[in-house]
C-alpha cells in the first residue's frame, strides 16, 4: 500500500475505531502477537475505566504467540468488567486460550466458527543445551494449555492431553458439545 493509500485509510480507521470503541467492542482479529496483546489491553483497561457495562470482545484467529494469547486471557480477567466473548470465522491455537478467559455463560460464537486446538510448537536452534532448555518450557506450555481448555470445557485432562496431540478442529456445534462455547448465536442481542 503507497504511503498516499495509507494516510487516505486513517481518517476512516480511526472512525471506526472510535464507533467500535462507543459500542464497547473490541476486534481481535489476525495472528496473536504483542502489539495485539497491547492494544487489546489498553482497550479493555480504557473500556473498564469508563464504565461497568459488559464489554464485547470479537474473536477471529489463527492463534499466534502463547504469551501474548496469555497477556489478553489474563487482563480480560483482570478489568473488573464484564466481557462477552464472541468466535466468528475461526479461533485457533493461542486464540481459544484467550476466549477461554471468561465464564461458559458468556462464550458465543457465531454459526460458522470454527475451532482450532493443538499443542504448540516452536523453531529452536542454537547450542543443543538450549534446545533441551526450550524444550522442557514448550513441554510446559502444552500441560498449562491442555489444563486451561480441561478446566474450562469440563473435559478430563487425559482427554483433552490426547486431542492437543494434533490438530483437532471443531465445528462450531462441535465446540458446545465439547465445552468451550455455551451457545451458538445468530443476533447481537443473544450475547447479553
Amino acid at each position: 500500500m503507497s504511503d498516499e493509500a495509507e494516510i487516505k485509510d486513517a481518517p476512516r480507521s480511526s472512525f471506526l475505531d472510535e464507533k467500535a470503541f462507543k459500542s464497547r467492542t473490541v476486534l481481535v482479529f489476525g495472528t496473536v502477537n504483542d502489539r495485539m496483546a497491547a492494544d487489546v489491553s489498553s482497550k479493555l483497561i480504557a473500556l473498564a475505566a469508563e464504565s461497568k457495562e459488559p464489554i464485547t470482545m470479537l474473536v477471529s484467529s489463527p492463534g499466534g504467540h502463547v504469551e501474548s494469547g496469555d497477556v489478553i486471557h489474563d487482563m480480560t480477567k483482570f478489568i473488573e468488567t464484564p466481557v462477552n466473548m464472541i468466535g466468528t470465522g475461526w479461533v485457533g491455537s493461542a486464540a481459544v486460550s484467550l476466549f477461554l478467559a471468561v465464564p461458559k455463560e458468556r462464550r458465543f460464537c457465531l454459526a460458522n466458527t470454527r475451532f482450532l486446538i493443538h499443542q504448540p510448537s516452536g523453531g529452536f536452534g542454537g547450542q543443543a543445551s538450549d534446545i533441551a532448555i526450550q524444550a522442557r518450557e514448550i513441554v510446559k506450555i502444552r500441560q498449562r494449555i491442555a489444563a486451561l481448555i480441561a478446566r474450562e470445557s469440563g473435559q478430563t485432562l487425559e482427554k483433552v492431553s490426547e486431542d492437543i496431540d494434533r490438530d483437532y478442529w471443531m465445528t462450531a456445534q462441535e465446540a458446545v458439545d465439547y465445552g468451550l462455547v455455551s451457545k451458538i448465536i445468530e443476533k447481537q442481542s443473544e450475547a447479553k
